[in-house]
């Protein structure tokens, strides 16, 4: 059931895999027949929720490019000047701070240039996916308006 709340729920209820783990804590905690109800429970709430593979496409294709790409550094402004060295090679330089921005949000480049503007992670339009898409229509709508 953990499987199948990661796998095919996914995002679109992220609660589903809160209640997967629970159902098995709730059979180790009381055994067995007793936890049945939980299971069926979790059973009953994975079989109605909302679907979405968004999550597991996503993350086979992130796998597929760390297979097949190269290995890119990380851009030097996500790097933490954590010495004077690492300071004065420009590492922090130009980060921006998502929370001191409005909506917590600022367009910045965070993946290495050969992968600029690539996606992995596409929302469905099941469940919570549905708010998480609107939320990143809204944020690349200001990205290409500022």
């Amino acid at each position: 059931m953990v499987r199948f709340a990661c796998e095919d729920v996914g995002v679109a209820d992220p609660q589903a895999l809160v209640l997967a783990v629970a159902a098995q804590q709730a059979v180790h905690f009381v055994g067995m027949p007793e936890g049945n109800l939980a299971l069926a429970e979790a059973v009953v709430y994975l079989a109605t929720a909302p679907k979405s593979n968004s999550l597991y496409q996503a993350y086979s294709s992130v796998q597929q490019d760390i297979q097949h790409s190269r290995n890119e550094p990380v851009p030097l402004w996500l790097r933490n000047p954590a010495t004077p060295l690492m300071r004065q090679m420009g590492y922090g330089k130009g980060y921006k701070y998502a929370h001191d921005y409005p909506g917590h949000f600022v367009p910045q480049q965070n993946l290495p240039s050969s992968l600029q503007g690539k996606r992995y992670y596409i929302p469905g339009d099941q469940g919570y996916e549905a708010e998480i898409n609107a939320r990143l229509e809204a944020w690349r709508k200001k990205a290409t308006s500022d």
